[in-house]
């Protein structure tokens, strides 16, 4: 499905501040290390080629912390959506360049107050599969292997000082949000018993939901992924052993039998969702054709529609705060896709809040237990913080 290939602001951010989005701050661009190691592992893009990350050593207080954040991207399934990425960052580090470190990344603390000094990491993502394929398709060229582009990129980082680390939180958006909830009970088992470790989920809430044409189009799209990339052996065993592999790529599915503790931060009305999974290209000429890109189009049934979608993401949430006393949730009515990994959501006066505290005071006040963090949105329109966020 050509929306796979949607790589949008959350993938190509990087380029976007390369570019001078944010020339102002380029003492934050961050350089490319490649592990080169990695490839005699296997351990490579799609095309091939090694795999990369960013990182920002930490200083002070926080230089024996360490957050690490899984890069997202969407997916790709198919001969087709795979060998596209592979000539882009999403799929080779031959097109992979420095990039900016905003937001949870930052290292002012004035944006970033609760880890702007820690070591900070961005893994780069190249596989298309959320960093959990495993296989090769020889008369296509092309590799499937995140399982271990994540084993060895961690490798790396613990022989960079990670193992002595005192605190750590892996954190992810979008299709790295669906990597750091895969992957949070692996990134645990690094660790000493008396390091603090804990995960960070944004935007990665993908729902099993029926769409407006009656289809569960995602679900689909998950089964290719899962089927084609390999990813099915990945997958935590306590939901293969209850279901079908590919519905254990959705969240819903398989964070609640997360042990590590987990803060999940998503919009209720997930505009990545509503474009390409509740109202999919394939209804971009029905009525849904201007209200899938901006709610502000949307008449009174479309609305009540999304309402519905809300309503099912807060019930996943509430089972999954209800699983654990150490988990956060922080669910809001804004439209949007992403907010940790973006300054104008993440932390600043008049940013998006509920109850007057912002995303990086909640994800703060959670991972140092400052609090218990427990926050739903009212429905929309109520939100007033939102700015009217359409992307």
């Amino acid at each position: 499905m050509k929306f796979l290939l949607r790589i949008g602001i959350l993938a190509l951010i990087s380029t976007w501040w390369v570019d001078g989005g944010m020339g102002a701050f380029t003492d934050l661009m961050v350089d490319l290390t490649l592990v080169k190691s990695a490839v005699a592992k296997g351990a490579v893009c799609l095309d091939g080629s090694p795999p990369g990350y960013h990182i920002q050593r930490g200083f002070g207080s926080g230089a024996n912390n360490w957050l690490v954040d899984l890069e997202g991207g969407g997916w790709c399934s198919d001969k087709w959506s795979c060998q596209y990425r592979i000539k882009t960052p999403l799929g080779s580090s031959k097109y992979m360049e420095k990039i900016f470190f905003p937001a949870i990344l930052s290292n002012r603390s004035e944006e970033n107050p609760d880890f702007y000094n820690w070591n900070r990491v961005r893994v780069r993502y190249c596989d298309g599969a959320s960093f959990a394929g495993e296989g090769y398709n020889k008369e296509l060229g092309l590799y499937f292997r995140g399982q271990r582009i994540w084993s060895a990129v961690m490798e790396e980082l613990m022989g960079l000082g990670m193992s002595s680390a005192k605190q750590a939180l892996l954190s992810g958006c979008s299709a790295g949000g669906v990597a750091s909830a895969l992957h949070c009970d692996n990134f645990r088992a690094l660790f000493r018993p008396q390091t603090i470790v804990k995960c960070h989920v944004d935007a990665g809430l993908f729902l099993d939901y029926v769409d407006v044409s009656g289809q569960r189009g995602l679900r689909s799209v998950f089964d290719s992924v899962v089927t084609f990339q390999g990813v099915a052996q990945n997958l935590p065993e306590s939901c293969t052993s209850r279901m079908n592999a590919s519905l254990c790529f959705f969240p819903e599915n398989f964070l609640n039998g997360i042990k590590t503790p987990m803060f999940l931060l998503n919009t209720a009305y997930d505009t990545w969702q509503i474009e390409n999974s509740l109202a999919p290209v394939s209804v971009k000429d029905g009525p849904w054709k201007f209200c899938r890109l901006n709610y502000t189009k949307c008449d009174s049934s479309q609305i009540e529609f999304l309402q519905g979608f809300r309503k099912r993401m807060i019930t996943v949430a509430e089972s999954f705060y209800q699983s654990k006393a150490t988990n956060g949730v922080f669910i809001n009515s804004c439209f949007t896709h992403g907010q940790s990994v973006l300054p104008g959501t993440w932390h600043g006066k008049d940013y998006p809040s509920i109850e007057n505290k912002g995303v990086a005071q909640s994800v703060g006040d959670w991972y140092f237990n400052r609090s218990k963090v427990k926050l739903i949105d009212c429905p929309y329109p109520c939100d007033t913080t939102c700015h009217n966020y359409v992307s």
